[in-house]
């Protein structure tokens, strides 16, 4: 197959599902791992799509309108979240009441934990599950559970929550824009954020760069509502809207 064959195959797959996978391609496209990522590399020097770990995503700033499953956003920009929720989870401080959202990089943080005379609070039932494992004092939220994301969402959980005054709060976000603040595709879940961002008086953000300038179907939250953990902005107009702290990455 020529090389613009390649290339014009793997534009339309962006155009039709918005995110591709280095391991979708090599299968699709009977080529090597190697040539995969040279395409996608000069796609995206190239200003066609925007180059991800593991695949790439389209430069659309609006992004799908329902989650990824849980299984398939792991693996994406882990290098990254690896390095913001080290960094997460130590401002967490003894008597600290905390709230983890529900979300890969919360996920990733709580292994990173090492305050044990602090409370934790979460709609995830994964980040539940490890906070106990690690003998952490943990409540979890009641209500509806969401199959795509394991976070709890509806009114039961909002009405739980309006019980609670957080001293921090570590969330995530599907994107971040300037204009809209911070997004998510879903009504029910955004609903949860938003209440939950709202009782929290130290917020955070945990989000890697590839969520900049992207925006989901619902707003949960105005930039200036939390601080923002990543490792890198390339935009740095955002500095001018809210605190950002930027992560090395090692």
């Amino acid at each position: 197959m020529l090389t613009e064959q390649r290339y014009q195959i793997i534009l339309n797959e962006i155009d039709r599902k918005s995110l591709v996978y280095v391991s979708e391609l090599v299968k699709d496209l009977d080529t090597s791992e190697s040539t995969i990522r040279r395409d996608l590399n000069f796609l995206h020097k190239q200003g066609k799509l925007k180059k991800v770990h593991g695949g790439a995503t389209a430069l659309d700033k609006f992004i799908n309108t329902k989650d990824d499953l849980l299984s398939t956003r792991e693996s994406l920009n882990i290098d990254e979240k690896l390095e913001i929720a080290k960094y997460a989870a130590n401002l967490i401080k003894e008597n600290d009441f905390v709230y983890i959202d529900a979300g890969t990089t919360t996920d990733l943080m709580i292994e990173f934990i090492n305050e044990k005379e602090a409370v934790y609070i979460t709609n995830g039932i994964n980040q539940a599950k490890k906070l106990i494992n690690k003998g952490l004092k943990t409540y979890i939220l009641g209500g509806e559970i969401k199959e795509s994301t394991e976070a709890i969402i509806g009114v039961e959980a909002i009405n739980t929550l309006k019980r609670y005054n957080f001293n921090k709060g570590f969330f995530g976000t599907n994107g971040i824009s300037k204009d809209r603040g911070y997004t998510t595709p879903d009504i029910s879940e955004a609903l949860v954020k938003q209440e939950a961002l709202r009782r929290t008086r130290e917020a955070y953000i945990m989000a890697d760069n590839s969520k900049f300038d992207e925006i989901s179907c619902v707003t949960f939250g105005q930039l200036e509502d939390a601080t923002i953990i990543t490792t890198t902005v390339k935009d740095n107009t955002y500095k001018e809207f809210i605190e950002i702290i930027e992560v090395a990455k090692k």
